[in-house]
Order: structure tokens, then C-alpha cells, then sequence
């Protein structure tokens, strides 16, 4: 201990006090209110150790006050002004590998759902909805996700900060209207965080235990206000939007096309802590493209939600089954498997707290009829009741139905219900759930079942996880994703659905260096995954042994050996010859991945993978970086090569990924990004250059050029320039 006893959670508090004049936000903390406001101070190391307070030089200095409108943060953030600064576009996931002050706040202070706010020494903004287990350290490292932390939410709240030699200050006003919260209640949750990356520490006021992250709401201490802020009055955004667009589809041999669409959202407050969300006519053009990747599986990939619409408390409709088997994805909607664009008529979206421990979302979509497609309609509704300290029973009821003019189409739909019991110890670390569903689709009965269960406990070294879960034949979530019910002939042309059980269990141990001058932590983890079909019989098992070096410089080493055994049920092919047979099979593959200090000017990562495949071997090489001229530019690329060499006459593959991007950010409001797509496996070559200019908080103008090209046989297949401006008005 360095000159103070360890905090822990509940007795970590701050008084707020209300402003005596107007607080003006220029970064000085000048006003008297800050004089005498109380401090909080005395932050503790949260990585890469737990067991102590953070020395004097790097300290950090939290105070906090309010008015009418605003709830005030003023940090003082003491450190040299060698600052590592990123980028400066808002929410971009390099943001926290250079210097960040942040806060997390829980409103209704019942450890389910919050949002936190972040900010850089350029003034760069953060914010983000936060749920109730944003996952662990070593689930991170895995590049694994829980989907707790959300920075796609957007909304207003202002800050300026104030760098000099040996601190920068920070003045956040963060709006009552951007948060819900409970009027009556006089105790929030509140922690305050600051990444160090010189020294590669991240610190927190509240402690975190080592191995949880420092937004976790569990570990949150309290805002204790002097009177409860009283409800905001009127709370009522409309953000319009006009575009103009042409287009041309060369594939399809068809005239440039110009169009013109205008549309909306708008966000009402029903209550300070339930909000009801509209939209008509929405358009996502501005949305980045998805990241393309090499798929080696024979099962289609999940693409993460980008879509500013299905965001705000979007756990309330996602956070149900397993990752990867979800009754719900909300890439079902208004996307094709392609991820092509089926246009959205409108949609409506209640969520958030019907009161202190009760969360609802209630949801609505039509999409447009298509010349391949009818008009769909969805419906989602579902509840999060949370019982004893951080458990929740929820539920749901999902409905796609498809609609002839203006009837609905009796015979084409699909439904899904479900209920699910969820315990989390108060401290996290232990974890179990249980859950059970039903699909129904016209024309099917029985064996429409789904369920779930599993535990696990995340210790600072000690880590496990299991879960059991299955389908039925007949269970069907077209609202969902559920990846290994459909396979693949592709002698047939055609797939085929079959139920299966699934079971998936880790474990992982760290090892903490006394010294850890050069090396954080060392961890093996252990993980197995073994599927049958319904009679038991085998369909893939495989074994994974992953050995993962953190080294205090931020670089990091994984090496993993693994074995599979694979049931090809269909033919399947993975080159342009012969498919490969319907047959098991069996393979083994060794992979090598090095990350370098992640904080110098060009960073770069590398892996190679070798082994054997099905019935033949693949080797895999995969390089990246990225240079960084601080604050203004970034220059990335990516590059995996994949050689698969099969025995006659399945023939053999190469298969080459290529991405390059880069970034110009010329000012926190003024950006230009161009992402260059190069692969081989889906016969594509993209470029996505998009041109951003945030004129107004939140209120954009974009310019986007989308142009599509045929590698094997060059030639363009489609090619949109957009010109898109929303503008953000509060009512």
C-alpha cells in the first residue's frame, strides 16, 4: 500500500453540491463552486496491478457540481505533457490507447445499465451505453466481447480541457436530458477512470479488481446529491436528414440512377429514465462499410451492428441465449445475409425503466416490399426484472410477418419466445444462467425448442466457463442468428436446417511476474467446443490451447496449438474444383501472433498459422499496422494471405485479403476516411471513401463514395456517391 488504505466498494463517496453562480466551460475549474466542491481523489492502480495507489506525479483529481440543466465534472489530471493522442475523430476505438479521463454513471444505481462519458488531451470525445457486465480483462485479450460497452450511442455533452506542463484539466457538462435516471433517487453510481498509457497503467476511483474492467457498474462508488435532480421538462430531439444520390449498377446493365430521400428520427423522453425512439424513412449510407475477413468455416459470419437507430439499450433485445446462438440480431432487420440494404418504411423503439428494477424495450419495424423480397413486419418486445443484487429474470417475444399489400400474410412468419434467469454474484465473479424458448413457423410443430445453461467464475487468476444449449429440428429465429443449424451442399445448391447441442467450456489461469518490469502477465487458457446432432452424433469438436504474453511496453505474443474433428455432413467446396466429400475429418494447426508497443508512431502486428486442413493444409500469413502522425493522421493497411493446398481433385486456393485505410482528421469536427477492400474470396474489390464535417454537435454533413469492382474478371459492378446532412434539434 502506498500511503493510504485500500478503498472498497461502499465507502468510496462524493457529495454534490448545487453550483452557486454559472459554471463557464472553458477548462480553468475557476468558479468557486469548484473551491468547494468535495474531491475525489486517492486513485488506486486497476492494471496492471490492483494492490496499490497510484503514485503522486500521475495522480488525478475529480471534483463535481450541478445546475439546473447540467451535471458538472472537473478533473485535474496530473502527468508530463507528453501526451499520446490517437486520433482525434469521437469514438474511435484507438481513443483509449492514448491518454483518457473518464466517468461512468449509473443513474438508477442498480448496477444494469449506465453510460460513460470520455475525453482526450485534444478535447476528443467518447460516450457510451454500458450494461450490466462488460466482460473481463482476459475476455477482451481473447478479442472476445460481451457487448456491455456500446460506443456507436451517440448524444450531446459538451467539455473543454486545458493542457500545461505537468497536468491537463477537464470540464465536462454533461445534460440531465442525455440521461435517464431515476428523480427520486438522491444516490447514483458513479467511478471516474484515466488511462496512463507512459506508464501503461489505467487507474480508477472506485477499485476495480485486476481482471474486470473500469467501467464495470459493480464496482462503481457513490454520488450522493445534496436534493435529487428533479425531472427534465421538455426532452425531445428530432434529427431530419435530406440526401441526394446517383448511382449506377453495372452488373445489372441499368442507367445511372438519381435519387433524392429525406427522412428522420426523433427521441422523446416519456420519463427521465424511458425513452421512445421513431424513425421513418431511415438511411445508414453514412455507416462504415463492415470489415471484410477470410471465412474458413462453412457457415456465414456475424457482422457487428452499426446502425445508430438499434443502439441505445440495445442489450434489452440482444442479451439473450449464447454468443453465437442469439434469438435476436438486429442486422436481420433492414439487411440482407449480403448485408444489402432492404429499406426500412419506419420503426418505433420504447426502451429503458418502467421503474427502479424493471427494464422494457418494446420495438416495431416495416421494411418496403422488393422486387425479391415482400413487405416484412417486426415486432420485439422484452423485460429485464432485476432480483437480488445484480440477477435478472428476462424475457422476450420476437415476430417477423410477412404482409401482402396491406394484409398480413398468415402463412409467412416466425416466431420466438423465451424466458432466462441470469445470476451475477455482487462482485461478479461468480456467474450462472439458465433459459428455454420456443419458435413457431407455419407448417411446423414439435421440436421447436431452445435452451441454454451455464456458469462460470472470473477470478484474478483463476477463470472458468461452461454452457450447454441446443435446438430443436424445427426451431427457426429469423430474427435471430443461430449459425451451425444451416448447412451448406453445395453440390445441391441449397442448404439444410438440423438441430444440434452445443457445448463450450474454457479455462484460463494468469500468472503475475513479481517483477513486471518487462512482462504484465503470462495466461494459458484452455478451451473446448464439441456440437452433436440430435441422435448424438458427432459434428465438429475442437481443442484450443492458447498461451498469451502481456509485456509492459503494451506488446503481446499469443501461441496456440489446436485440434479439430469436423463432420462435413453436405459437400462442401473451398476452391473452384471438386467439393470436398461428405465425411469427418480430422486436423491439427500451430499459431504464432505478435503485437508490438501498440504507443510508438507505427505499430504492427503479425501471425502465421500452419497445419493440416480437412484432407488437405493451410497456411496462413497475416500482417498489419498502422503509422500514426499525431493528432492528425493515420495510415493503416492489412494483409492475410491464405494457401490452401487440397489432394486431386479438390484442388488447391489462394486467397488474398488486402485493406488499407487511411484517416485525415483535420480538425475534432472535419474528417476523411477512405478504406480500400481487396479480396479474392468474394471476387471484390471496394473502396469507401467518406468525408465528414460535424458543423454542429451532433449534426453532420457526409459526402460518401462507394465504388464496387469484379477481381477475377476486372470490371466495376456498382458505384454511389451520396451527399447526406442530418441536423440534431432539441426541443
Amino acid at each position: 500500500m502506498i500511503g493510504q488504505e485500500r478503498k472498497t466498494k461502499g465507502n468510496s463517496t462524493i457529495q454534490i453540491k448545487r453550483a452557486t453562480e454559472e459554471i463557464t466551460l472553458d477548462g480553468n475549474l475557476r468558479e468557486p463552486s469548484w473551491r468547494h466542491a468535495d474531491v475525489a481523489d486517492n486513485f488506486w492502480m486497476c492494471f496492471p496491478v490492483d494492490d496499490r495507489a497510484v503514485s503522486p506525479e500521475i495522480q488525478t483529481e475529480v471534483r463535481v457540481t450541478y445546475d439546473e440543466q447540467y451535471i458538472y465534472i472537473g478533473a485535474v489530471c496530473h502527468g508530463d505533457n507528453n501526451y499520446i493522442i490517437p486520433t482525434l475523430k469521437r469514438d474511435n476505438r484507438e481513443f483509449w490507447t492514448g491518454d483518457v479521463f473518464g466517468l461512468v454513471i449509473d443513474p438508477v444505481n442498480e448496477s444494469t445499465n449506465g453510460f460513460a462519458f470520455a475525453v482526450n488531451p485534444a478535447g476528443v470525445q467518447v460516450d457510451a451505453l454500458v450494461s450490466g457486465r462488460t466482460g473481463t480483462r482476459a475476455e477482451l485479450d481473447r478479442g472476445q466481447s460481451s457487448g456491455g460497452f456500446n460506443t456507436a450511442w451517440d448524444n450531446q455533452w459538451f467539455v473543454e480541457v486545458k493542457p500545461e506542463i505537468d497536468r491537463w484539466f477537464v470540464e465536462m457538462a454533461i445534460p440531465f436530458k442525455t440521461l435517464r435516471f431515476d428523480p427520486n433517487k438522491t444516490s447514483w453510481g458513479i467511478n471516474f477512470t484515466r488511462g496512463e498509457p507512459r506508464s501503461n497503467s489505467w487507474h480508477s476511483w472506485s477499485p476495480v479488481p485486476l481482471q474486470f474492467m473500469t467501467i464495470d457498474l459493480g464496482y462503481t462508488g457513490t454520488l450522493q446529491w445534496d436534493n435529487a435532480p428533479g425531472k427534465t421538462k421538455s426532452n425531445i430531439s428530432v434529427i431530419p436528414y435530406s440526401l441526394a444520390s446517383i448511382s449506377r449498377d453495372f452488373e445489372e446493365g441499368t442507367d445511372t440512377e438519381v435519387n433524392f430521400r429525406a427522412g428522420g428520427d426523433a427521441k422523446i423522453a416519456v420519463t427521465s429514465s424511458l425513452n421512445l425512439d421513431l424513425t421513418f424513412n431511415p438511411d445508414f449510407s453514412q455507416v462504415e462499410v463492415d470489415e471484410q475477413v477470410t471465412n474458413l468455416t462453412t457457415f456465414n459470419i456475424r457482422f457487428p451492428e452499426k446502425r445508430l437507430f438499434f443502439l441505445e439499450n440495445s442489450d434489452l433485445f440482444s442479451d439473450f441465449g449464447i454468443p453465437p446462438m442469439r434469438p435476436f440480431f438486429s442486422r436481420r432487420i433492414g439487411l440482407d445475409d449480403d448485408g444489402n440494404t432492404i429499406p426500412i418504411l419506419y420503426g418505433a423503439r420504447l426502451s429503458g425503466n418502467l421503474n427502479e428494477s424493471m427494464r422494457i424495450g418494446l420495438m416495431n419495424m416495416h421494411t418496403k416490399e422488393g422486387d425479391e423480397y415482400p413487405t416484412q413486419n417486426y415486432t420485439s418486445v422484452s423485460f429485464h426484472q432485476q432480483v437480488l443484487d445484480r440477477s435478472v429474470v428476462k424475457g422476450y417475444f420476437h415476430n417477423r410477418q410477412a404482409m401482402n399489400a396491406t394484409d398480413f400474410d398468415v402463412a409467412d412468419f416466425n416466431r420466438t419466445v423465451g424466458l432466462e434467469f441470469s445470476y451475477f454474484s455482487q462482485d461478479a465473479r461468480w456467474r450462472a444462467f439458465s433459459g428455454y424458448g420456443l419458435s413457431f413457423t407455419e407448417g411446423l410443430t414439435g421440436k421447436n425448442y431452445f435452451y441454454n445453461i451455464g456458469g462460470g467464475f472470473d477470478g484474478k487468476k483463476v477463470s472458468f466457463y461452461t454452457n450447454l444449449s441446443g435446438i430443436g429440428n424445427n426451431y427457426y429465429a429469423d430474427m435471430g442468428w443461430i449459425p451451425f443449424a444451416d448447412h451448406y451442399d453445395a453440390v445441391r445448391d441449397t442448404s439444410f436446417h438440423i438441430g444440434f447441442q452445443h457445448l463450450f467450456s474454457r479455462f484460463g489461469y494468469t500468472f503475475y511476474p513479481a517483477d513486471q518490469s518487462k512482462v504484465v502477465s503470462h495466461q494459458l487458457n484452455i478451451r473446448h467446443i464439441l456440437d452433436v446432432n440430435n441422435d448424438l452424433e458427432l459434428l465438429q469438436n475442437q481443442l484450443e490451447f492458447i498461451y498469451f504474453v502481456k509485456f509492459s511496453n503494451t506488446a503481446q505474443l499469443t501461441i496456440e496449438y489446436a485440434h479439430e474433428d469436423q463432420e462435413l455432413l453436405f459437400p462442401f467446396d473451398f476452391t473452384d474444383e471438386e467439393p470436398l466429400a461428405a465425411d469427418r475429418y480430422h486436423f491439427d494447426y500451430v499459431q504464432v501472433g505478435y503485437q508490438n508497443d501498440w504507443r510508438n508512431f507505427f505499430g504492427w502486428w503479425s501471425q502465421a498459422l500452419y497445419g493440416t486442413f480437412y484432407n488437405g493444409t493451410r497456411f496462413e500469413i497475416s500482417l498489419g499496422g498502422r503509422y500514426r502522425v499525431q493528432p492528425w493522421g493515420k495510415f493503416g493497411f492489412s494483409f492475410t494471405y491464405n494457401k490452401l493446398n487440397f489432394p486431386k481433385p479438390y484442388g488447391n486456393e489462394d486467397l488474398l485479403l488486402i485493406g488499407p485505410r487511411i484517416e485525415f482528421n483535420f480538425s475534432k469536427d472535419l474528417f476523411w476516411t477512405t478504406f480500400l477492400q481487396y479480396n479474392t474470396q468474394d471476387d471484390n474489390f471496394n473502396i469507401n471513401s467518406r468525408f465528414q464535417w460535424r458543423f454542429k454537435p451532433l449534426s453532420d454533413l457526409f459526402l460518401v463514395y462507394s465504388d464496387n469492382y469484379a477481381v477475377e474478371m476486372w470490371g466495376p459492378k456498382n458505384r454511389t456517391l451520396v451527399l447526406k446532412v442530418n441536423y440534431w434539434f432539441n426541443l
